[in-house]
């Protein structure tokens, strides 16, 4: 097995200081592309969608749960699957409780949709034993409209905003090999105004294995951490200091 290479700790703290260097600059960097996410544009989701949970049917809104947003996990779980997929369980294991309410405390709620039925969901959910929200989209176009289901038949092809001919010109055309219709991974966040509901923002493919602490969640969405630093200034009414505080 290779080892890091042996060297004594004054060699040690310059090659240290050096690698910060380039840390403080991806930190740098990383916190102004999340201030032009927040800057986004937003679309009006005018179209209904239905979705089930075990009391019954629900809206696009109702899994807001009266918060003013909403994170959705595009779960990969096809309807003749017996079992959830595996990368995505392994991301659906990270999501805690803690996590959750760290959320709910900046009026964002995260749930899980997949489109296999409600009865294969809440039985891969038991046996995993998850508590977080999970509805099923099963019947409706919600998975087609948000491309994480691509299916040729129901509408266009399209995959982390590339068309069939835009990934084959990119090299990426592996993501649209095998039998459709095809489960792909994604996340896609939703703000509320009342009862509008607007889309923010969606991310596929590479990206989504850096999530799992809550402000990397927090910073998909157009209200971000809604913290004083933050820009654009006036997204909440509430600012709270710079620094993890997910206290109620």
């Amino acid at each position: 097995m290779a080892l890091p290479q042996v060297v004594s700790r004054d060699e040690w703290v310059a090659a240290r200081k050096e690698l910060l260097v380039e840390e403080k600059a991806l930190t740098r960097a990383r916190d102004a592309l999340s201030t032009k996410r927040r800057e986004l544009p937003m679309v009006e989701v005018e179209k209904v969608y239905a979705f089930e949970d075990p009391e019954g049917m629900v809206s696009l809104l109702d899994l807001f749960d009266g918060r003013r947003q909403l994170i959705v996990s595009h779960f990969m779980f096809d309807p003749s699957w017996d079992d959830g997929c595996p990368s995505c369980t392994a991301g659906a294991d990270e999501s805690s409780a803690g996590l959750l309410e760290h959320l709910h405390v900046r009026d964002t709620t995260l749930v899980y949709v997949s489109r296999a039925p409600l009865a294969k969901i809440e039985d891969y959910k038991a046996r995993k034993g998850w508590t977080f929200p999970w509805y099923s989209s099963f019947g409706s176009d919600f998975n087609y409209d948000f491309h994480v289901t691509l299916d040729e038949s129901v509408t266009p092809l399209e995959y982390n905003y590339r068309t069939r001919v835009e990934h084959e010109e990119a090299g990426t055309a592996y993501y649209l090999e095998g039998d459709q219709p095809m489960e792909e991974p994604g996340l896609s966040c939703f703000l509320r105004d009342g009862d509008r509901v607007f889309h923010t923002y969606s991310m596929y493919a590479r990206g989504a294995e850096s999530l799992g602490g809550s402000y990397y969640f927090l910073d998909l969405t157009a209200l971000g951490r809604q913290e004083e630093w933050e820009e654009p200034k006036g997204r909440t009414d509430d600012a709270r200091a710079a620094q993890p505080d997910f206290s109620s």
